[in-house]
């Protein structure tokens, strides 16, 4: 069994399944007999989509697909269409996003291809440019390694890598080149903005024309006794920190690494500070303060002692019969005493305390949580402790 000229073979059964996904125009459906109880969901759905079911055997499919990891399935589609750059464009104004390319320049390994182009799709890249010629094809075994992700990319194969390099930056487009020598990291590199990538071959890493058009050069550090990565690994950690830069926004500054990351998170807020038990139960059980006894009652109780002070310090003097004013002023007098000793009296008694109100509990607040208002009328005085009787005095003896 051989394809035809106007046919591709896409093997595997994720690939397969990718390829239905993306609609790809289908001609027939090779199983291998064993497999076709594992893939009935693949050949069920290629016989509602009226898609010819042949089987093969197993060595025939290898044979065919160039690889014995096709899994027992393979679809037979129509060639594939290819971009060019101004779709590529076009792509990343749809989306409104800044342009973001991946260049491969010359590799050898279809594996490193098909993995490159499956991480390429992850991190939203907009298309993929890469040589006609000296450059791994789109095989199957390219296309298996790439798990499907190659039928949602847009490939834009190019004669003249270098020329269209020189294209991109004319349409203001940075090239950035990894490098294994560059002076400054990945993470010191600004990735922002309009980036295109270039992952050179396994052995030779960037071509000289394709170096001569780069704007900047960025390496991985290495930390280990291995001196290099895979071209797959190594673009795909390139890819995966232009996707982090440009989701923040911010690039690591080389003297402050943490700064970054300290300006995405946010100031801790103050939490609010929660009363604790003791300090409601004493504001709970905290008792009012005693009022003063009312301005009235101490006027009205001071008052006869000022009016007869007054009224004996102030009576004239007419000197016409002295006899008389000295009567009228002992008359006074004795009156006066007489309410001095009441006042004394009064005053030398103990004033009783004044019992404390009783303490508001919980069984007091209304159904709202509110408290009853206080009564605003003025309490009379309290009356006055009783001291102990004063000894009589002896009763004069009778006279005989």
């Amino acid at each position: 069994m051989e394809l035809g000229p106007d046919e591709e073979l896409v093997a595997g059964r994720r690939p397969v399944e990718e390829a239905f996904v993306a609609r790809r125009p289908a001609r027939r459906l090779l199983v291998v007999p064993q497999r076709r109880q594992a893939l009935e969901r693949i050949v069920l759905h290629a016989t509602n989509l009226r898609i010819p079911i042949v089987e093969v055997e197993g060595g025939s499919l290898t044979a065919l697909a160039g690889f014995d990891g096709h899994q027992g399935v393979a679809l037979v589609v129509e060639p594939r269409i290819f971009a060019g750059i101004d779709d590529v464009l076009a792509r990343a104004a749809e989306r409104g996003e800044p342009p973001f390319i991946l260049v491969l320049d010359s590799l050898e390994d279809p594996h490193n291809v098909g993995t490159l182009l499956r991480s390429a799709e992850a991190a939203g890249v907009h298309g993929v440019l890469f040589p006609t010629h000296r450059q791994a094809p789109l095989s199957p075994s390219a296309v298996k390694a790439s798990a499907g992700a190659i039928e949602h990319l847009l490939l834009a194969p190019v004669d003249d890598l270098a020329g269209a390099l020189t294209d991109l930056r004319a349409r203001g487009i940075r090239i950035a080149g990894a490098d294994s020598e560059a002076s400054l990291t990945a993470r010191e590199t600004d990735l922002r903005g309009p980036l295109a990538i270039v992952v050179g071959s396994e052995g030779q890493g960037l071509g000289p024309t394709v170096r001569r058009r780069a704007d900047v050069f960025m390496r991985i550090p290495m930390r280990g006794a291995v001196g290099s990565l895979n071209a797959a690994v190594a673009g795909s950690i390139l890819l995966f920190e232009a996707v982090a830069q440009r989701d923040s926004g911010i690039r690591s500054d080389p003297a402050a690494p943490g700064a970054a990351a300290a300006a995405l998170v946010p100031p801790a807020e103050e939490e609010p500070k929660v009363p604790t038990a003791k300090a409601a139960r004493t504001a709970t059980t905290a008792k009012p303060r005693q009022k003063a006894l009312p301005a009235a009652t101490v006027a009205t109780t001071a008052a006869p002692v000022t009016r007869a002070t007054k009224a004996t310090t102030t009576a004239p003097d007419t000197g016409n019969s002295a006899k008389p004013a000295k009567a009228r002023v002992s008359a006074r007098s004795k009156r006066t005493g007489v309410a001095a000793a009441k006042v004394s009296k009064s005053k030398s008694k103990p004033a009783a305390a004044a019992a404390p109100e009783p303490a508001s509990t919980d069984d007091d607040l209304l159904p709202g949580g509110e408290r009853p208002a206080r009564s605003t009328a003025k309490r009379p005085p309290p009356a006055p402790a009783r001291g102990p009787k004063a000894a009589s005095p002896p009763a004069d003896p009778a006279p005989d």
